[in-house]
């Protein structure tokens, strides 16, 4: 299956509960970092509640 290259670019500093959870979830801790994930629907899901916190890169 295919990879998804995820980067935060905001700071989750001010972020609901829920939504600095889902970034602990993606592998996400700085501003700037880069994790790779298989691309599933969860994955999307969970890009989609931190959209404004993060990129895809391609």
């Amino acid at each position: 299956m295919a990879t998804i290259k995820i980067q935060q670019i905001k700071s989750k500093i001010g972020a609901p509960v829920d939504q600095k959870r889902t970034l602990q979830a993606l592998g996400l801790r700085k501003i700037s970092q880069v994790v790779e994930h298989e691309d599933t629907p969860s994955l999307r899901g969970m890009i989609r509640k931190v959209h404004h916190l993060v990129t895809v890169i391609d």
